[in-house]
């Protein structure tokens, strides 16, 4: 395939995810008033599931009251984000949350509440190592805010071996 014709198929498919992006926000936002909306939280739980699996407590009430904690904090981040930058992220969850959008752009099959560790894991990997720039940003995303909005949470310092900052 010639370079050009690579190009173009690129900015074709980048158009028709952006396209599709905004339709799926419409009809699915992934944020509401600044907060995660059940398309939203329905990504970001999994993602967290995924890209927190050996830090999230063994037991799963525990784990899932965790991941609770995840959502509460994203939620905080988003609210604390400029109105462009929440728009961009409400599009990307709305993208991730419509069938099309997940098979696209996370290249995955399963619906995010069923699919597995591994499965979303394989996915994140598939976006992390592309050679769409969207999709390597898509990724840099969904990992960079479930990992921080987790680690913000003092309770999670210990595992890490962080005390805490130092009283100055």
């Amino acid at each position: 395939m010639k370079r050009r014709t690579l190009f173009k198929l690129g900015a074709a498919s980048a158009a028709l995810l952006a396209v599709g992006g905004g339709a799926a926000a419409l009809l699915q936002p992934g944020l509401h008033d600044g907060k995660l909306a059940a398309a939203g939280r329905e990504v970001f739980r999994a993602v967290g599931r995924a890209v927190l699996q050996a830090s999230l407590p063994p037991v799963e009430a525990a784990r899932q009251a965790a991941l609770d904690g995840l959502l509460e904090r994203i939620d905080a981040l988003a609210l604390a984000l400029p109105p462009h930058a929440q728009d961009e992220l409400s599009q990307l969850l709305s993208l991730l949350a419509s069938v099309p959008g997940r098979h696209l752009l996370a290249g995955l099959n399963r619906p995010w509440p069923v699919a597995t560790e591994s499965d979303i894991q394989q996915a994140l990997q598939g976006m992390r190592l592309s050679t769409l720039a969207l999709r390597q940003q898509a990724y840099a995303a969904l990992h960079d805010i479930a990992a921080a909005a987790y680690f913000t949470d003092e309770a999670t310092w210990p595992q890490l071996g962080y005390p805490g900052p130092l009283a100055i």
